[in-house]
This record gives structure tokens, sequence and C-alpha cells, in this order.
């Protein structure tokens, strides 16, 4: 790596990336139209067991439901009941599936105390008040899941916990005040187990297996400035920038179009000793040891509405309705023809369906043409035989060393937002971590290789999330509180996560 050169990301998104709202928050039309079963993020690194720092754990969180309004009363979001929920483990350097993790949640429409109210959080009874404890007479309905596991080539699955609770939502402090503080808003950034807040920490659900599992609403934990990329380039994605600046889209002054909005989370920490590894090389050549990580969320073939009657019936096998794993592969370089296919495809096949999308990406032309005015959009930056980001992305499976020590996490020593590109070798592509800057590192991947002689950052002006992260599982922050959020009207007080 011999020089720096920055350059702002927003000249290339504007222009190119229909797609992108986030991560994986609108990255296909027909997975759009189903926000409970749309995948958003994807976790995987490595930690200990969130009560014994002496047993290391591979973590896997799993966001889904976009743009979850932290005041939709008076319902809420609650987990699909005729959706799976799934986490993959794979052999990290062919995409094939080695074992399986299923969520399968209770009724959306069932679990109530008292179906005569119009509340489904403060009055379970004949009397209104706080939520207290998870599933307490106050909190009327209560969803739980059913966490199993499934293995290739053998028939039954292993049930290995069922009616596991969820915590309610963040209703606000009057209804939940153990998600909030004196002032209202929602306490985060906990780095113990005993300062996480008590709706997160009872709701942690040991298995007899060894597996820990956890599910529940989150605070959405990526961030960039998507609504002012695509506003014809707002001035604040380049703010600070001057003909002889050389730090473009890193000063600060970008607004996360994600803040304020909650997610739904699935997540488990399964311990390194369980886990069955192969050998993969990295985007430099070098040798790991680990596992491969992707989700999908699946629904049943056929449903059939019930009309006067009243509920849906379903039945047939499950299929698969969206996969992800690595940030932004299927929003920044697949195709619009391709999007939904790749949602119903498993990694196994990328590298023969997928693979021209990452060797040729559409971006670095984009970058050519609008940002270094190219006419044929070929020049600068290498716009094909891009083996350095088919290394990252095929098959799309998030690569997780996992001979390494527990990863540095944001506040911590050794963490840096933009991984590789800020000397933090353990964040992502290697694994993916709460934190990471996956929109800047991404950028800055295709910008700068295959040769990765010059580095160029590419950057948004958003250099952390909203709300602070905790340290301990299940890692992303405490979700916003109804009354107390505003999207998008501030810019983010949370300390940047370098």
């Amino acid at each position: 790596m011999k020089t720096n050169t920055t350059i702002t990301m927003a000249a290339v998104m504007a222009v190119s990336l229909q797609g992108l709202q986030a991560s994986s928050h609108s990255d296909a039309p027909l997975i759009k139209q189903d926000p409970q079963a749309n995948l958003t993020d994807v976790y995987a690194f490595v930690g200990t067991k969130y009560d014994d720092p002496n047993v290391r754990v591979l973590n896997v969180l799993v966001s889904v439901r976009p743009f979850s309004e932290p005041g939709d009363g008076v319902i809420y979001e609650r987990f699909a009941d005729d959706a799976r929920y799934s986490i993959h483990l794979t052999n990290p350097a062919t995409g094939r599936e080695i074992t399986r993790y299923d969520f399968e949640f209770s009724s959306v429409t069932g679990n109530l105390k008292n179906g005569n109210t119009i509340l489904s959080y403060g009055r379970g009874s004949d009397s209104a008040g706080p939520i207290l404890e998870i599933g307490d007479a106050q909190q009327n309905y209560t969803q739980t899941y059913t966490l199993s596991r499934a293995i290739p080539g053998v028939r039954r699955r292993s049930t290995l916990g069922q009616n596991l609770l969820t915590p309610p939502p963040n209703v606000g402090p009057r209804t939940t005040p153990a998600y909030n503080g004196e002032d209202g808003l929602p306490i985060s950034g906990a780095t113990t187990l005993a300062e996480l807040d008590k709706f997160t920490r009872d709701a942690i659900s040991e298995t007899p297996s060894g597996v820990v599992a956890w599910a529940g609403p989150r605070e959405d934990g990526f961030y960039a400035d998507t609504p002012g990329i695509f506003d014809f380039l707002d001035p604040r994605i380049i703010q600070g920038a001057t003909n002889t600046s050389t730090n473009f889209g890193q000063q600060g002054g970008g607004v996360d179009g994600f803040m304020g909005f909650n997610v739904l989370t699935y997540a488990i920490q399964i311990p390194i000793a369980q886990l069955q590894t192969s050998e993969y090389d990295d985007v430099f050549g070098t040798t790991h040891t680990g596992v491969g990580v992707y989700a999908s969320v699946s629904r049943r073939r056929e449903t059939i509405r019930r009309g006067s009657r009243g509920g849906t019936i379903n039945g047939g096998p499950w299929v698969q309705a969206n996969r992800l794993a690595n940030p932004l592969f299927n929003e920044v370089l697949v195709a619009l023809q391709d999007k939904d296919n790749y949602n119903v495809t498993s990694p196994t096949s990328d590298s023969s369906d997928f693979a021209k999308y990452a060797e040729n990406p559409e971006v670095a032309f984009l970058i050519n043409a609008v940002l270094f005015e190219d006419p044929t959009g070929q020049a600068p930056l290498a716009t094909t035989g891009r083996a350095d980001l088919v290394a990252i992305f095929i098959p799309d499976v998030i690569r997780v060393d996992t001979t390494t020590m527990p990863v540095p996490l944001p506040t911590q020593d050794g963490y840096s937002r933009l991984g590789l590109f800020g000397g933090d070798l353990l964040g992502w592509p290697n694994g993916r971590r709460i934190g990471d800057d996956v929109v800047d590192i991404a950028l800055s991947a295709v910008a700068s290789g295959p040769t990765f002689e010059t580095i160029i950052i590419v950057g948004d002006n958003t250099p952390s999330n909203d709300q602070v992260y905790n340290t301990v599982f299940p890692y992303l922050a405490t979700p916003h509180a109804g009354p107390t959020v505003r999207q998008r009207q501030s810019q983010s007080q949370a300390p940047v996560n370098n």
C-alpha cells in the first residue's frame, strides 16, 4: 500500500446504486413487498459467552424488518408466525451448508391475556400499568419461539429450545420503563451483562446444547446517509471538501438515514468447540481456518386466505424468500434482473450465477464515468477482472476466522470502524462486527483494488451509528422508545466508532 487518496462516495452512489437503501434494507423488488421476511444485516464474529469470558463463541446476529417505526402502536412489530428464520453455517470456501439453526415464532394473534382491550402492552389484566418483567400480568401479548438445529442428510431436526421468550417492544418509559433512563431515552452501551437493561438480559436463553439464543427488538445498527446521497448530492455529503482536501467523505456532517428506526433481531452464540471448520483464503491470498455464515427467511409454498372465516392456512414445503450474508452484495453489485433470483438460491450457485457481478463491477465503471469524467467508463479504476472482489463476495457467505481471540468492538482498544483500512484486521470482510462501516469499507475496496497499491478511501460523511452499541450479547443497541424518537431530524449524538 503506497499512497492515500480520498474521493467522495456521493458522486458515485447518487447515479449508480439504484437499489441501495442500506446493507440489505431494500435489496430486491419481491422481498420489498414482504417486510417481515426482509433481512437487513448479518453480523458474525468471535467473542465470549455472555456469562463466561473463558468460553470463546461464534456470535451470529441477524436483523429483519427494515425501517421499523418505534411508535407504531397499538400492535408494534412482531416476527412472522408463518416464516422460518434461519442461520446457516457453511464451508467458507464453497458455501456448502454444514448446519442450520431455525427460529420459528408463535402466533401474532394469540398469546393474549386480555382480548377485551386495545392495548397489547400495559393491560393484560383488569388493571393497567407498566410491564416490569417479561410476560408479566401487564404484558398482554407475548411472543415465544422454538429454536431447532438441522444437519444436511439428517431427516429430523433437533429441538434445542421451546417457548423461549422475546422481550416487549420499547413502548416508552411509562409502559416499558426497564429499557429507559430518567430522561425517557433508552439506556444502551452496556459493557457487562449486569449493565444490560432487564428486558434484554432476561431474554437471553441458554439451551442444554450449549447454544445461547436471543430474539426481539433492537435499534437498527446500520448507518449511512442514503437520503442525502439520492437527493442529488445534498452538500452535507461532501461537507468540508476543497480542491486541496485529501479527506473527502470522512469529515462528518452526513445524517444517518436509519436514525431512529428499529429492527427485529434473532441471534445465537455457538461455542467454538462445536464448530466444523475448514480452510479458506482471504482477498490477499492468506489462508485462514473458520466457517461461513449466511441467513435466510423461508415461507410455506402455499397460502390460502380464508376470507370471511378469517385467518390463513399455510402448507407445502418451505420456500426460501430472502437470503443475506456480506453487506451490499445484492444491492450494489447484482443487476436488477438478477436480484430476485439471488434471494431464492444458495451460496453454492454463486460462482456460476453471480460471480460475474463481482468480477466486473458496474460501480467501478460509474466511478470512472462520473467522478473521473472518463466517457468510456474504463479508467482509472479497473472494471473487469476483479478477482479481489470475487474473493470477498463469492460464495456470498461471511467468512469468520475462528482461530482468533475475541475481536475488538466499538469503544474497545484496537477497534476501527474502517477495518483493514483503519489498521484493524479483525473487521469485515473478516467476519462482520457491530459498528463496522461496511459502506466505506466496501466502496474503498472497489476503488482500491485489485492491487491495493493505492488506497482510495470512499465515504459518506456518516461515521457512526445514532445509538451506542452494547459490547455484550446480543450487542445491538437498545431499541428506540416510541414517544422520544426523531427519525433523521438531528445529527447523531453517538461517539464516532473509531
